[in-house]
């Protein structure tokens, strides 16, 4: 019997894929404990219809992704800091105040997204990389300078 599983089943499969089940095991354990729905044939076109709007989805988002990253390729964001008496900085300067500072200028980025190799502890310039999606990325110019006190 082909089923549909709504959850992960171990050694079966993972959500949304179909798969060939016995009877038995289709109907007194996968239907009763809601990890698998019958393969009729409106189930698996509303499956059909919800994959082709996924990729449509992620594709967006990708092209998003990717004009984001063309914009900010020639922004330098300017981060205020407070920093020492010797010019270092009390700490190291975080993705969230990179983020903040993006916001400023009229870009939103999550600071998740932005990636520091080293940690900045120091005022100057440094090239970061940010990753608004999975298989892109691009550089950011930051300026660390120090705030008045």
């Amino acid at each position: 019997m082909k089923v549909i599983l709504t959850k992960d089943v171990k050694a079966q499969g993972k959500a949304g894929e179909i798969v060939d089940v016995s009877d038995g095991y289709a109907r007194n354990y996968l239907f009763p404990n809601g990890l698998a729905k019958p393969a009729t044939a409106t189930a698996l076109n509303s499956i059909k219809i919800a994959k082709e709007a996924e990729e449509r989805r992620r594709k967006i988002e990708h092209d998003e992704a990717v004009e984001l990253c063309k914009k900010l390729a020639g922004v330098t964001v300017n981060v205020k800091i407070k920093t020492g008496a010797n010019g270092k900085l009390f700490g190291s300067l975080n993705t969230a105040a990179i983020s903040d500072a993006l916001a400023e200028l009229g870009f939103t980025l999550d600071k998740k997204k932005i990636v520091i190799s080293e940690p900045i502890k120091a005022l100057g310039r440094y090239v970061v990389t940010i990753k608004p999606f999975a298989e892109v990325s691009g550089k950011l110019n930051v300026d660390v300078t120090a705030a008045d006190n």
